[in-house]
């Protein structure tokens, strides 16, 4: 969970468990941190149904008592397959296999087809060799089968909402800048775009940005309109919706002609003109979610960002003519940084007065152009993934340059946070907001309490 509250989707499971179900396997999709399990309760659960397949989702933060986890299962259920599943085996098989024997294999990168491919090879009692994607023992060797291409139709995977309806509770999910409850669809996969410390494109969905089929979207947001009448704001988790201009604007003309009358949110980058976001905001676009990430463009250039932080102050512009709020992130750490450029970053994203924002201490990841680069000029602090989360949950920073400390970068986070919401100006917007706008203040509210939460940790 994040500073202000935030808890993800499991949406990668249940694009797999939606697969499997499609084949005719019983599945159960189980989300323990957003039901409240606790080690006990969730064990109980695993031998109640008594999997033959357990997949695991696994981030390099949590790699190892995940691996844990996948321990306990087996020894509850030893004739079980433990497959872990994520960017962080995606990028590190090999090591993460070699963490235990419990943990009888890795799915590498989109794992969908994978897992299917392993079900009906453990049903079947068939060799594990010609399963793509898959890295598995073999007795003391460890097995790399060939990659899986990646999934170019993506219109033949069943609708990931149907799978939530099933398994999820969708108001368990909770996104700081978005409306409760959310529900969150993908329309496409992977991004065209060359930042270096971007995660996802790196080690899990490739850099090509492969699209569903509009008409295919549209189906499936007419179900979630019938399905979760409850819901409030539909968020599209693309890495960049907004990558391709004509076919965002094709499909905001689908929703327009189909009166959907949804709302709805997406990540973007700050480069869309003004005639885009105008027919985005028509559609139902409440919120873009947006990377700036610095107000120096020498850092941007660093990072291959591509973005102009010159236009990403059009950007911003256009967005409060059209009328669409925007969510900004900045990152303080990435090559170049200095305290100076910090501090132009804070007063860049005061400028900017977004209705909301997130500072972020550098994190990098094992498969990410940026980890290598700091592993090799000295300044990642460890490799010990125990410590990519802090004691209090949260995300660490572990890049340290001889100028500038990693509890330095944190701390300038938080300070960051505390200069941009704690303006006068800021909370008097909010309370305007609120009072134009009902149904904003629930999430208003949550994002506030677990924001002044954390900083009561802070001071004690």
């Amino acid at each position: 969970m994040s500073k202000g509250g935030t808890l993800y989707y499991p949406i990668w499971l249940a694009y797999a468990s939606g697969v499997l179900e499609r084949e005719g396997f019983k599945v159960k999709l189980l989300d323990a941190p957003a039901r409240g399990y606790a080690i006990d309760q969730t064990m109980k659960e695993v031998e109640s149904f008594g999997p033959n397949l357990v997949v695991l989702d696994t981030s390099t933060p949590s790699i190892y008592n995940d691996v844990e986890i996948g321990r306990v299962i087996k020894k509850m259920c030893p004739d079980s397959f433990v497959l872990l599943v994520g960017t962080h085996p995606s990028a590190l098989p090999e090591q993460t296999m070699r963490l235990t024997d419990d943990v009888d294999g890795v799915a590498r990168k989109e794992y969908d087809y994978t897992v299917r491919d392993l079900a009906c090879t453990i049903e079947k009692g068939s060799s594990l060799r010609k399963i793509k994607g898959l890295s598995f023992h073999d007795g003391d060797k460890i097995v790399h089968n060939p990659d899986r291409p990646f999934i170019e139709n993506l219109d033949e995977l069943p609708f990931v909402s149907e799978v939530y309806r099933k398994h999820l509770r969708i108001e368990d999910y909770f996104y700081a800048a978005n409306l409760h409850p959310v529900v969150t669809l993908l329309s496409g996969r992977g991004c065209p775009n060359l930042c270096k410390f971007c995660l996802l494109p790196q080690t899990f969905t490739g850099r090509r940005y492969r699209f569903r089929n509009p008409e295919n979207l549209i189906e499936e947001l007419e179900y979630v309109k019938e399905t979760f009448p409850n819901v409030k704001e539909v968020f599209f988790e693309d890495d960049t919706l907004t990558a391709n201009r004509k076919r965002i604007q094709e499909i905001c003309s689908l929703i327009i002609q189909n009166k959907l009358e949804l709302t709805w949110s997406c990540n973007s980058r700050a480069n869309l003109d003004y005639k885009t976001l105008a027919l985005m905001k028509k559609a139902g676009c409440r919120l873009v979610c947006v990377g700036y990430e610095s107000g120096c463009q020498q850092i941007l250039n660093n990072v291959r960002k591509g973005i102009s932080a010159e236009y990403a102050k059009k950007f911003t512009q256009f967005c409060k003519k059209v009328g669409i709020k925007i969510h900004g992130c900045f990152i303080f750490g990435l090559p170049g940084e200095t305290m100076e450029t910090i501090e132009q970053t804070i007063q860049f994203a005061k400028s900017l007065n977004l209705d909301s924002v997130q500072f972020y201490p550098v994190m990098v990841y094992p498969g990410v152009e940026l980890y290598e680069w700091a592993k090799e000029n000295g300044y990642l602090t460890t490799e010990d993934y125990s410590r990519w989360l802090t004691k209090e949950g949260v995300h660490n920073c572990l890049i340290e340059y001889p100028h500038l400390s990693s509890s330095v970068l944190t701390k300038m986070c938080d300070a960051a946070l505390r200069k941009y919401y704690f303006r006068m100006s800021y909370v008097a917007l909010q309370l305007k907001e609120a009072l134009r706008h009902p149904s904003e203040v629930k999430r208003i509210m949550k994002a506030m309490k677990v924001y002044l939460q954390y900083n009561l940790k802070l001071k004690t």
